[in-house]
């Protein structure tokens, strides 16, 4: 089975999403879920999972390194094959994610490389985009920078907020996350040193999300 460990930061919309495709059989299993908030969420539903579930307070460290340190030792105590970002809201040290290049992915709410940071759907709407979207992409030093995998796509539509463009992306964040984490666990994709491949060929852009699941952009 390939492992999992997820970090989140909040609501823990997306772990749902990816126990609810273990639960359907999906090639993957989740095996923990590490938080940076004592508070969030996410904590509550991997533990009615079943999951094993942990918070690390950013205060009890000297620094944001030992921080990082701490949460992905820990992570590796499971021995993942794959650690997943849903809504995890820190920049994680370059040291540390160098020693995981590969095995960590992020979901991230635009259309990567446009608006990587925070305030993404009210930076769409501020440039008066005609579409926004989500993005999966293999975590490296950069800022949501590193090599996108897959994306969704949304229609701006007239009189769209910042709070609706976030309520009609969640569902497509759901889907993306699951289907881009199932082609991970199948082996299909993979991130080396020259970047993202698909079934063993470079991804020349990234996969779109359609109503039949990922498929060429």
């Amino acid at each position: 089975m390939f492992d999992v460990v997820v970090f989140a930061s909040g609501r823990g919309s997306n772990l749902a999403a990816l126990l609810e495709a273990q639960r359907r059989g999906a090639p993957f299993a989740i095996r923990a879920l590490l938080a940076d908030k004592p508070g969030a969420a996410a904590l509550d539903i991997a533990r009615n999972a079943g999951v094993p579930a942990m918070a690390f307070s950013p205060r009890d460290f000297p620094d944001r390194a030992a921080f990082d340190r701490a949460m992905f030792g820990r992570a590796a105590e499971f021995k993942p094959n794959l650690i997943v970002l849903a809504g995890y809201m820190r920049v994680i040290d370059t040291a540390v994610i160098d020693s995981w290049r590969g095995k960590v992915v992020n979901i991230h709410p635009s259309l990567l490389p446009k608006y990587p940071g925070l305030h993404t759907h009210e930076r769409a709407l501020a440039a008066a985009d005609a579409e926004h979207g989500s993005s999966v992409h293999f975590v490296t030093a950069e800022l949501d920078g590193g090599p996108v995998v897959a994306q969704a796509h949304l229609t701006i539509e007239p009189g769209d907020t910042p709070e609706s463009l976030a309520a009609r992306l969640l569902p497509l964040e759901h889907r993306l996350i699951v289907a881009s984490v199932e082609l991970i666990a199948c082996g299909r994709v993979a991130l080396d040193r020259s970047g993202v491949r698909l079934d063993g060929k470079p991804l020349r852009r990234p996969l779109r999300l359609g109503d039949a699941g990922l498929a060429p952009g």
